[in-house]
């Protein structure tokens, strides 16, 4: 319940105080998305599976985010950004995919 609370309460802030990314930080954005929704279902993933977290959840939450961007950020340096880029998302793009697999298959028992 807090956490459908947070999401509620984020939305409205993000509604109300019109947020913006620095143009830096832009390139960063979408795969810190992908990875934070990687470690969303991964959490929905353990739930159904009776081995939660909560801390496990934030602590992968914050590594995944952190470590896309920096994987991200030394291809930039390196001048291969665009390819590290694609690179993380396909891995994590994979385990997103099997995140929702496992969850159907829960849910549905299929």
């Amino acid at each position: 319940m807090i956490a459908v609370l947070a999401l509620i309460a984020g939305v409205v802030l993000g509604i109300v105080f019109h947020p913006t990314v620095p143009p830096a930080l832009l390139p960063y954005l979408p795969i810190a998305v992908v990875a934070a929704l990687d470690a969303v279902f991964g959490g929905v993933r353990a739930k159904l599976d009776g081995i939660f977290d909560d801390k496990q959840f934030v602590v992968s939450f914050i590594s995944n985010v952190l470590v896309a961007g920096i994987i991200v950020y030394l291809g930039d340096q390196l001048g291969v950004g665009n390819q590290l880029s694609i690179g993380v998302v396909v891995v994590l793009g994979v385990r997103i995919f099997g995140n929702v697999a496992a969850i159907r298959r829960h849910l549905f028992r299929a």
